[in-house]
């Protein structure tokens, strides 16, 4: 997470992190506003079962309602969340004012790494324990060739499963298979 302390530049594009205060039912949630405003905009999806009409139906949920990341220039996205009641920036702890952004390097990795595998499973900062971390790795070759990372270690799992980290929101671990992990 990048601590934007010299406040962003207007005209350089930003991977700003936003609220969407809107209820988790609502039809037309802000990801897909924004999404059909024209800025790029990812929010980390997962895969759950509802009932609809008496049927169960597979639908890509956010796996965090309010959690939106949004790629566009500060000036753009004020006027933007400016108009909607339902936006809010997120603000650095302890930064008068300052909107949290995200490195675009490390934003892109996260997306291109989730948007590879088929299930990314997603942990909170507070949902990692140490024994979780296991050894340190290279991926060479396949969808993340040039990753590197630590392994998840959790008894009893068959998949191989990499961290990919944005410090201090969110991380994903998402499979590997093992033929491509070196160790480190």
């Amino acid at each position: 997470m990048e601590a934007s302390l010299p406040f962003p530049d207007d005209e350089a594009e930003c991977w700003f992190v936003l609220r969407d205060l809107k209820r988790s039912n609502a039809r037309h949630p802000a990801y897909r506003q924004l999404a059909e405003m024209g800025l790029r905009v990812f929010t980390p999806m997962h895969e759950v079962v509802t009932l609809v009409r008496g049927q169960r139906v597979r639908k890509d949920v956010p796996f965090l309602r309010d959690l939106l990341f949004v790629r566009e220039r500060y000036s753009e996205l004020r006027s933007v969340v400016e108009r909607d009641p339902t936006l809010q920036f997120r603000y650095v702890r302890g930064g008068y004012c300052t909107p949290m952004t995200v490195r675009t390097a490390e934003m892109e990795c996260f997306i291109r790494a989730v948007e590879s595998t088929f299930r990314p499973r997603y942990y909170l900062p507070g949902e990692i324990s140490p024994s979780m971390i296991g050894r340190q790795v290279l991926i060479v070759g396949g969808p993340l060739n040039g990753y590197e990372g630590h392994l998840l270690s959790i008894r009893g799992s068959r998949v191989k499963r990499l961290f990919i980290d944005l410090p201090g929101l969110l991380s994903a671990g998402v499979e590997v298979s093992p033929e491509y992990i070196r160790l480190l």
